[in-house]
């Protein structure tokens, strides 16, 4: 196995203890902060507003996934509506991602689908587009019938996501193509199984650019979402050399993390847009962060020691 693979599945296995849980829960709230914008909306409008300054877009993301109960999905769905009419008073591009998991996709099916058409409802009304987030490997499937029904139903302003580590992705991309989805091309954060998965980081970023550029070719809303320094220099050689407009697609990069590329990418004419997570559900999203990048480990235990 890869080493860096190696390094994410200690992590993440190590993210699941109750006593660590519970020690970054009652001590990191403050390191969160490098990763999440904030517990509320407005803390993470202030986010967006400084952003914009530097001329990066935000992506807006309610922190929430694996609701145990229709009551909790229909309380988020009515949070990110909440989002989208505050981003419909703002003059900045309105972009929100969702998981269908904070939806009730593991209750059924039909219950995120429904939940999504009102979240897209809304987001019709205020010109906002919704990514919908992959999540890990069994929900795969369940994830792209949902899309596909919301396509069939008239919904485009809306795209999906592709993780690179998938072995399956290149063939899911395949099947989409008709749709002409807007696509987020990623390398994958959870822990998976090498029958499911890549374990070799050669793999991953082989699969990752030509996931890429087939969805370029193929004229797809192409989102590159990396914070890969060769992925992101293959792509802009790439796109240049096929004469690629730097409309047709952009780069997206996590809040707190590379901000000097960020700056460097939107100065260089690309759209850029930042993730911004916000919400006090913090926890999973922040073990997936630690687990990315050894340095992120460092920054945590410095933290925690420090209180």
């Amino acid at each position: 196995m890869d080493l860096n693979l190696s390094y994410r599945s200690f992590v993440l296995a190590i993210a699941q203890n109750p006593s660590v849980k519970n020690l970054v829960l009652t001590r990191g709230k403050g390191l969160s902060r490098r990763f999440v914008a904030g517990d509320t909306l407005e803390e993470a409008l202030k986010v967006v507003e400084g952003l914009e300054h530097e001329r990066i877009h935000a992506i807006l993301d309610l922190l929430g996934e694996m609701v145990t109960s229709e009551e909790m999905a229909r309380g988020f769905q009515a949070e990110i509506v909440g989002l989208i009419r505050a981003l419909g008073a703002r003059p900045y591009p309105r972009y929100v991602s969702v998981k269908l998991t904070q939806l009730g996709l593991d209750l059924s099916e039909d219950l995120a689908f429904s939940l999504m058409q009102g979240i897209l409802q809304e987001a019709r009304q205020a010109d906002c587009f919704v990514r919908i987030d992959m999540e890990d490997s069994p929900r795969v499937d369940a994830t792209l019938r949902v899309y596909r029904r919301l396509r069939e139903e008239g919904y485009t302003h809306t795209g999906i996501v592709l993780q690179s580590y998938l072995k399956r992705s290149e063939k899911d991309l395949e099947a989409l193509l008709p749709l002409k989805p807007a696509v987020r091309i990623v390398k994958g954060a959870y822990k998976e199984p090498p029958e499911v998965a890549f374990q070799d980081k050669r793999l991953i970023d082989a699969q990752y650019l030509l996931l890429a550029k087939k969805a370029l070719e193929n004229g797809l809303p192409t989102a590159i979402a990396t914070h890969d320094p060769h992925l992101i220099a293959e792509m802009q050689r790439w796109t240049a050399e096929k004469g690629i407009s730097k409309e047709g697609f952009e780069f997206q990069l996590l809040y707190g993390v590379r901000r000097d590329e960020q700056r460097r990418l939107a100065a260089e004419g690309y759209t850029v847009r930042a993730y911004v997570p916000y919400g006090t559900d913090w926890y999973p999203y922040l073990s997936r962060r630690i687990a990315e990048r050894p340095e992120n480990l460092l920054f945590v235990a410095r933290s925690l020691v420090q209180g």
